[in-house]
């Protein structure tokens, strides 16, 4: 199948939950011997229209980022590639609209991937761009609200949450570097200082702690931790490839998730994956919560001081190491779903 994946922005531009899940969707699908072309603003050096990187063709619509004209750009470049199926990102969300426009003429569906609600897109347009697609793809069910909330239809809307690799989870070797995790990109909302609040709860108990991740907080959560006087307990990893960071998540006990933003909480499901005892400080803009509803090894909390209880409380637990639970979260079972929407819109238009 020749699928189109239409994004102005990929993470050569910027390092995001939306282009992180552009790419790794992009490469999945070249995998699985798809033909798979990125319609994005131009990131590689040198004068040629196409670049193709990890099985992937990168193809330029502006040599910039430029929401107009990429909008006006863009129909003509899915002409140029003749795709069975597009996938738009959903911001800038007027490019959702400039996509169906050309799709009409090319017979072509168009499902959109609706991470979350980018603050540089406006309201009005956001409503326009929920209804414009023929399906809309969503991280999590607090996503899918969000999205219905905008227009969309509820037979429009599919779940296909971020995927992990069972086969490192099962086959990495524990490593006894912390006892409790933190993992997560150290932005705005982290909130990491939660986190080391709880664990100063707990200086009296014999515990160790990690924090994977790095970003324009970490320095303010490095001080924290110094300010707490628990700087000699808690290291800070940075950020570390799956490979290196599943190995810390198999050795520890407890995975703690405070982020106030999250559409969907990828390291937790790792953590989960790893046999990790989660638990997750509820906040409104984010779905970690999804995960650990209703898990025996998973709870939920409100403040650090019931957190630091949660995660004493963890102890009557025993360690594990890897959670068969979370198998349909496996890269393959998540790409097959992607593959299982764009049939049924091709089938929809009549090409089955």
């Amino acid at each position: 199948m020749r699928v189109a994946l239409v994004s102005m922005y990929t993470t050569h531009h910027e390092e995001t939950g939306a282009t992180r899940r552009l790419r790794r969707t992009a490469e999945l699908l070249a995998e699985r011997d798809h033909e798979v072309t990125v319609l994005c603003a131009k990131w590689w050096d040198g004068e040629v229209v196409e670049f193709k990187q990890d099985g992937v063709t990168y193809h330029r619509v502006t040599d910039a980022p430029s929401v107009g004209g990429f909008a006006s750009r863009v129909p003509f470049a899915l002409r140029e590639v003749s795709p069975d199926v597009i996938q738009v990102a959903s911001y800038p969300p007027s490019h959702i609209a400039a996509v169906k426009t050309a799709a009409r003429f090319l017979r072509t569906p168009v499902v959109a991937d609706w991470w979350t609600r980018d603050d540089r897109g406006g309201s009005r347009a956001y409503r326009r761009a929920a209804k414009a697609p023929n399906a809309v793809l969503v991280p999590s069910e607090m996503v899918r609200t969000q999205v219905r909330e905008l227009g969309a239809s509820v037979d429009a809307t599919h779940l296909v949450p971020e995927p992990i690799s069972m086969d490192l989870v099962r086959s990495a070797d524990a490593e006894e570097r912390a006892d409790v995790v933190y993992a997560r990109d150290l932005d705005e909302h982290a909130n990491v200082e939660s986190f080391l609040l709880a664990l100063a709860e707990l200086r009296d108990k014999g515990w160790s702690a990690a924090v994977i991740g790095d970003g324009p907080e970490r320095s303010t959560a490095e001080q924290t931790a110094r300010d707490l006087r628990i700087d000699d307990r808690v290291e800070f990893l940075g950020d570390l490839p799956a490979d290196e960071a599943v190995p810390i998540m198999k050795g520890a006990h407890v995975f703690a998730q405070t982020a106030t933003v999250e559409p969907f909480a990828t390291n937790l499901l790792w953590a989960l994956a790893c046999g990790c005892v989660s638990i997750v400080e509820y906040q409104a803009r984010s779905s970690a919560h999804e995960l650990v509803e209703g898990r025996e090894r998973g709870s939920l909390v409100t403040s650090p001081q019931e957190l630091a209880d949660e995660i004493v409380a963890a102890r009557r637990y025993d360690h594990e190491t890897v959670d068969d639970d979370f198998a349909r979260y496996d890269y393959r079972r998540v790409i097959e779903q992607y593959e299982s929407v764009y049939e049924a819109e091709r089938d929809d238009y009549g090409f089955f």
